[in-house]
């Protein structure tokens, strides 16, 4: 007997005219009205509108469900997840949670990826404009910038100093590599990262 098979049924396109409608409301703050009028939750439109790229104005006045989201979320998420969820910009988000006097518990880790975009946008992007991109605040931006030893005039790696980094790597720390070459130690890293390089696995006795 064949088992019946059933279709996976993902979530419900956007017409035309929803998306229409988004384009109309959601800058001006009233996505539980585009929820109620689409009859989607309220999550849905504002990440359907931030994937968009619609932003809330900073006036917008925020509800005391958003308050309560941001309160609960800005300790411990990243800026740029939290604006997804509500729908709303990184600096709206920023500029509330400060005006509010959130904190950060403890801001996350630097992830490898965050790293990346910093050096590829980095001096073409401003501070300002990273910042936003990554979901961090501009003045630790800045300081990561400064941190990995990036410029305006950025030193490039020579054709030298990657063979001694693939060389040395995958049996000597990334500390002493880096004081070698006399480069920042986040900046050794980030290449290391970026060229794929793996430590050797030490051999089992």
């Amino acid at each position: 007997m064949q088992k019946d098979k059933t279709k996976k049924i993902g979530p419900r396109a956007w017409s035309q005219q929803e998306v229409k409608l988004l384009k109309k409301l959601f800058p001006l703050g009233k996505s539980r009205e585009i929820a109620r009028q689409v009859g989607r939750p309220l999550t849905a439109v504002r990440q359907k509108a931030y994937g968009m790229g619609l932003r809330t104005s900073l006036n917008i006045p925020w509800t005391e469900d958003d308050i309560r989201l941001l309160k609960n979320l800005y300790p411990n998420e990243i800026v740029r997840n939290i604006a997804a969820k509500l729908g709303r910009s990184t600096e709206a988000v920023s500029h509330k949670a400060h005006k509010i006097g959130l904190k950060k518990a403890q801001y996350p880790r630097w992830s490898d990826r965050e790293l990346m975009i910093i050096e590829k946008l980095f001096p073409a992007k401003s501070i300002r404009e990273i910042a936003a991109e990554i979901g961090r605040t501009p003045s630790a931006v800045a300081s990561k910038i400064c941190n990995i030893g990036l410029s305006r005039t950025p030193r490039i790696w020579s054709k030298q100093e990657l063979n001694l980094l693939k060389k040395l790597y995958p049996t000597t720390p990334a500390k002493e590599i880096a004081e070698r070459l006399q480069r920042p130690i986040p900046a050794t890293k980030l290449r290391i990262v970026k060229l794929g390089l793996k430590k050797r696995n030490k051999k089992k006795p």
